[in-house]
C-alpha cells in the first residue's frame, strides 16, 4: 500500500471515529466545517485525497489535529517520528514545502510544523477557530506574515506569535529561502 493510500485510509477512518464520538451527523460535521456533505461523505468512504485546507477545516471542527486525522497507529505516550515519517502536505514546483512534524492533543490540537519557502511563493490559510494561537520562529530568510491584511516583516532569528482566527499568509517576498518552525494550538471542542 502506497503512502498515500494509507494516509487516505487513515483519515476516512479517523474522520468518522471523531465524527462518530463527536455525536456530530453528516450534516453537522459539514457545516462545522464549511465543506460540502459529499466532500464528508468522499472522505470517510477513502474515495478522495482532499486538499490540506479542507483536512485542517475538519480537524478544527471535530477539534482534533491534522496530525490526530492522518495517524495511522496509536502509540505508546512517548512518540518518535522520523525525518521519512513527517507528513508532507503543501509543496510547490519551485520547492516550497511545510511538513507536519509532530502533533498531540493537549487538551486540544497541538502541531508542530517545518516551513520551507521558495523566494516568492506564499500559503494563505483560513481564519482557525477563536482561541487558537500560532508561534512562529524564523531559522533563514524574512517570514512576510501577513494577518487579517496586515503585512509583518520576521527577519531570521526572530520569532512571533497571533491569535490564527482571521485569515492569515505565510510568504516569502525576499530573494533567498525562508525556513521557519512553526506550533499552533486550538481549543478543544465544546
Amino acid at each position: 500500500m502506497s503512502d498515500l493510500e494509507l494516509l487516505t485510509q487513515s483519515l476516512a477512518r479517523n474522520v468518522k471515529r471523531w465524527r462518530t464520538e463527536r455525536g456530530f451527523t453528516l450534516d453537522a460535521l459539514a457545516a462545522r466545517a464549511g465543506v460540502s456533505r459529499g466532500m464528508v461523505i468522499q472522505i470517510e468512504q477513502a474515495r478522495t485525497n482532499p486538499s490540506v485546507g479542507t483536512v485542517v477545516k475538519i480537524g478544527d471542527a471535530l477539534g482534533v489535529s491534522i496530525t490526530t486525522l492522518l495517524d495511522y497507529e496509536r502509540g505508546p505516550k512517548v512518540r518518535i517520528v522520523r525525518p521519512e515519517q513527517a507528513v508532507r502536505l503543501w509543496h510547490t514546483e519551485a520547492g516550497s514545502h511545510h511538513s507536519l512534524l509532530v502533533g498531540a492533543e493537549a487538551p486540544g490540537p497541538l502541531e508542530l510544523w517545518h516551513w520551507h519557502v521558495a523566494p516568492g511563493d506564499s500559503s494563505g490559510s483560513d481564519a482557525h477557530p477563536p482561541g487558537t494561537h500560532e508561534l512562529i520562529h524564523v531559522t533563514k530568510g524574512v517570514l512576510t506574515l501577513t494577518v487579517d491584511g496586515v503585512e509583518h516583516l520576521v527577519p531570521a532569528g526572530a520569532s512571533a506569535s497571533f491569535e490564527a482566527d482571521v485569515p492569515h499568509v505565510y510568504g516569502n517576498q525576499g530573494s533567498e529561502v525562508l525556513e521557519m518552525t512553526m506550533a499552533v494550538s486550538v481549543p478543544p471542542v465544546r
